[in-house]
């Protein structure tokens, strides 16, 4: 009998093919361990990853000119939950794509997804100003109306071209030129990814209730611990006017103990705390833009900071284990204190001690 035929692993993504969505998938797999499966909206495809049909999703959450992706936010804050297992940056570059033969007085309906339009505003208006636009869900579904004849025009990644027959009729229509955006994969929830020497770790915060102070409550764990944010945003919660959750991402894992002390405070003040994951930072370099990922990420001279602030951390924490110990005390602070990074401390425990020097009994 011949056993049943174990199906390759799968990545759902934001369809249809010539998305930048696909390309983030392509940076984070270049190999063949996920087979690229495209959905059509953001929801589907992580509900893809919750019902088992895919492995891992890639979605855009951030874009450097919009900000949150607001359909991947509401959509991480629902349950079952799932986890961001790695983050990769890709450059947006916008062209205007066309049916061969349309010259840019043939275009009256311009569509793409509703980030592109905003990213493409000054061009459009000083190019086509009087043309209509129609939202699609994704830019390449975009071009596929292109192809179709519903649309002129898209908004989209020149590569999308090919996929669909199409003409780049005008390149570099986007407004910004080192404009990006931040993809995401998430997964079902399992073993976190190991810290790296820069991690991010996200959250979703929901308040307790509404109060004056609420946001500082929230703020005041990460700052007092030396945690840096690196984004915090609000979202509705859908459960009344006022009522919000905040999505914070901050640097260092979860696993540090900065970041720790920090999650543990924060679900002490909030009502709820939702973890999203620790993960390994990537970031775009200055210069000629390029995708880069996580592993490929040189590291800056500024990554130490999140080390610095464990090692501050780690020091006073010792010094607080020593005290209630009885142990003895040193009438100064250690110069590997001094200096931000932190040794283990060479001191003895001894809290029996008494003046005889022997402990009790002896």
């Amino acid at each position: 009998m011949t056993g049943a035929t174990r199906r390759p692993a799968r990545c759902a993504y934001l369809g249809p093919r010539g998305t930048f969505c696909e390309q983030a998938v392509s940076e984070l797999h270049s190999g063949a361990e996920f087979e690229p499966v495209p959905y059509p909206t953001i929801a589907a495809a992580i509900d893809a990853v919750r019902t088992g049909q895919a492995e891992r999703a890639v979605v855009p959450i951030e874009s450097s000119v919009e900000g949150g992706v607001n359909a991947t936010l509401d959509e991480l804050s629902e349950d079952p939950p799932v986890l961001i297992r790695a983050e990769v940056m890709v450059p947006v570059e916008f062209a205007l794509l066309v049916r061969p033969g349309t010259d840019l007085a043939d275009v009256k309906v311009v569509g793409g997804h509703p980030v592109a339009q905003p990213q493409c505003r000054h061009w459009l208006a000083a190019q086509l100003p009087d043309v209509q636009w129609r939202p699609a869900l994704s830019n390449a579904d975009a071009a596929w109306q292109v192809a179709d004849g519903e649309l002129d025009a898209a908004l989209a990644g020149g590569f999308a071209a090919r996929h669909y027959r199409l003409e780049v009729l005008a390149d570099g229509v986007q407004d910004r030129a080192n404009a990006v955006t931040r993809f995401v994969e998430v997964g079902m929830p399992g073993p976190l990814p190991e810290p790296t020497s820069s991690d991010r770790t996200s959250v979703i915060a929901f308040l307790r209730d509404d109060h004056p102070g609420a946001l500082m409550d929230i703020l005041s764990q990460f700052a007092v611990r030396g945690v840096n944010l690196s984004r915090i945003e609000s979202r509705p919660t859908g459960e009344g006017i006022g009522r919000y959750c905040f999505f914070i991402d901050c640097e260092g894992h979860v696993l540090s103990l900065g970041v720790g002390e920090a999650l543990m405070g924060l679900r002490r003040t909030c009502s709820d705390v939702r973890f999203l994951g620790s993960y390994a930072i990537a970031e775009v370099p200055p210069g000629p833009a390029r995708v880069q990922t996580a592993t490929q990420r040189k590291l800056g001279d500024g990554d130490g900071d999140a080390q610095q602030a464990d090692g501050k951390f780690a020091a006073a924490a010792d010094w607080l284990l020593r005290i209630r110990a009885g142990g003895e005390l040193s009438p100064g602070l250690p110069g590997a204190i001094q200096g931000c990074g932190w040794t283990p401390t060479p001191y003895r425990f001894a809290p029996w001690r008494k003046a005889s020097g022997r402990p009790p009994g002896a």
